[in-house]
């Protein structure tokens, strides 16, 4: 679904509160590492690019790792980082 930034900037802010399931982190995720990809294991394999994790209070590393696509899908639309008034936030990469 494509959401225009005005759209997106207005629900921002006429949201008082934090996203209710998210985990908040309080300040800018590093820089993404520079990845060695591995030869695919087999045909119809996508690579799933690593992602920093908040876990424990503290980012850490996930590794990205070759993934069969889900029945019906082929392409992944990777997870990204990103902030509100609340701090950073985490939105999961899926399966497109």
């Amino acid at each position: 679904m494509l959401v225009s930034t005005l759209t997106l900037g207005a629900a921002c802010v006429s949201n008082p509160r934090p996203r209710v399931g998210v985990e908040y982190a309080m300040r800018r995720p590093p820089a993404e590492r520079v990845e060695v990809i591995p030869a695919a294991p087999g045909s119809g394999y996508v690579w799933v690019k690593g992602h920093w994790g908040w876990r424990q209070n503290d980012y850490e590393w996930i590794a990205g790792h070759w993934a069969m696509p889900d029945r019906g899908f082929r392409d992944w639309v990777p997870g990204e980082w990103r902030h509100d008034r609340y701090g950073w936030f985490y939105v999961e990469g899926h399966w497109r």
